[in-house]
Parts: C-alpha cells; sequence; structure tokens
C-alpha cells in the first residue's frame, strides 16, 4: 500500500484541488466520502464536490457538544446545496456510562480522560462512518498545526485501513478565506469572533492575537497532544 500511495502522489503532484478530487471521486466512485467538521476547509470541499459529483456521500459527527452556529451552519449548508449531511452520533449508552462514571466535563480532569471523551463521541461514530469506504476527504493543512507539518497529499491510514484525501494540505489561510469570500460559501460565524478552529464548545475558545491558529483546541494541554485521535501521527 505504501508503494500504492506514493504512485497516486506522483500522480497527482501537479494537480489542483479540483483536479485531485475529479479523479478520485471518478477512480473510487460510491467508496469514497468526505468526512466534514463544517470547517471553512470543510466548506470549501463540500462546494468543489458538489461542482463535481453531488451523489458523494459528505458526513459529520454531532457529539452532543457542538455550537449552535455549528448546527445552524449545517442546515444552511444543506440548504445551499441541495442535500443533506449524514450525520452520526455516539453511542448514547457509551455517553451515559461515561459521564456517570467521570463526570459531564471530564476532559479538563485529564489527557487520559479527554481522549477517552474524543474517542467515544468522535472515533466510535467516525468508524460507523468508515464502514464500505476506501478514500476519506479531509480538510487538512499544514499551516494548521506542529502536528500536521509532515502530512502529505495523499496518505495511508494505518488505524483505518483507508487512503486519506487531503487536497487543501498546502493551501494557506489567506487563500482559504479567498476562495470563501469568492464563492460565497456558508461559513460558521464564530470564525468572525476569533475561533480559527472550532470543535465540541466547552474544548474550543478564541485564540489570542499571534497564538497558533489550533491554540483555541484543549487549550489547557501541551501543544504536541492537541489532537483527537483522527488525524493523530
Amino acid at each position: 500500500m505504501k508503494e500504492q500511495v506514493e504512485a497516486l502522489n506522483q500522480k497527482y503532484k501537479n494537480a489542483t484541488a479540483e483536479e485531485l478530487l475529479t479523479g478520485f471521486l471518478a477512480e473510487y466512485k460510491g467508496k469514497i466520502a468526505l468526512s466534514s467538521s463544517l470547517s471553512t476547509e470543510d466548506q470549501i470541499l463540500t462546494h468543489m464536490i458538489c461542482q463535481i459529483d453531488k451523489s458523494t456521500k459528505i458526513f459529520t459527527l454531532d457529539t452532543g457538544r457542538l455550537f449552535p452556529e455549528t448546527y445552524e451552519l449545517i442546515h444552511r449548508t444543506n440548504s445551499r446545496y441541495g442535500f443533506k449531511l449524514s450525520v452520526y452520533f455516539p453511542d448514547a449508552s457509551q455517553v451515559e456510562e461515561m459521564v456517570g462514571d467521570k463526570g459531564i466535563n471530564l476532559f479538563f480532569e485529564s489527557i487520559e480522560n479527554r481522549k477517552q471523551c474524543c474517542n467515544i463521541r468522535k472515533l466510535e461514530p467516525l468508524k460507523r462512518a468508515f464502514a464500505g469506504l476506501d478514500v476519506w476527504i479531509c480538510g487538512l493543512r499544514r499551516e494548521q498545526s506542529v502536528t500536521r507539518q509532515n502530512m502529505q497529499r495523499i496518505e495511508w491510514d494505518e488505524a483505518n485501513g483507508l487512503i486519506k484525501l487531503n487536497p487543501l494540505i498546502e493551501w494557506t489561510e489567506a487563500g482559504v478565506l479567498e476562495f470563501i469570500k469568492v464563492h460565497g460559501i456558508p461559513y460558521n460565524p464564530l470564525h468572525d469572533k476569533g475561533f480559527p478552529s472550532i470543535g465540541c464548545q466547552p474544548c474550543t475558545r478564541a485564540i489570542f492575537p499571534g497564538e497558533d491558529i489550533r491554540a483555541g483546541r484543549w487549550w489547557w494541554e501541551n501543544p504536541e497532544t492537541r489532537e483527537c485521535g483522527l488525524h493523530k501521527r
């Protein structure tokens, strides 16, 4: 598989994000999906995919702790593109057991607790969403975090047994904002209030001037641990 991924990176090394998506959506039709967190990057990918092949699966995870603005964005996105995002929820019994055992905001107590919460609310639903797929599309960019500096456009996700496609990996923040503006793509209004990265409400804050754009996610932890496990390297 390593050789296949290297060959794909070579094949698409000069391709635009749209060209990369067009090739993969055709080659893996019915076996490829966008995992959207409703970020500006994922909204761009949603826009591109809907121009190329609207039948492509696009899904998101509802952890039960999202911002009201995120739920409103789901509605606005569905209305804009004339489809419904597939929404995956955590197993209620697992959430009830975790909260009963460790409390509603257990994630502030330790990294172990936070990872347990992420696992139940995000990783388990993600595994269900991945069923039957060969490729998952992500909106990751190298510029976003120290944990993403070495990521490639096309990778092999060993943990999930999938090819991982990062069409925007080389895009800059300025490029993202310009594309959103030019195409009138709906986005989360919290981005205009100092929230460059938006996840669960208790675990996300606005950032201060000069901070890394991922600094508002799990801000009480060290930068090296600020991933939920979806994109762990």
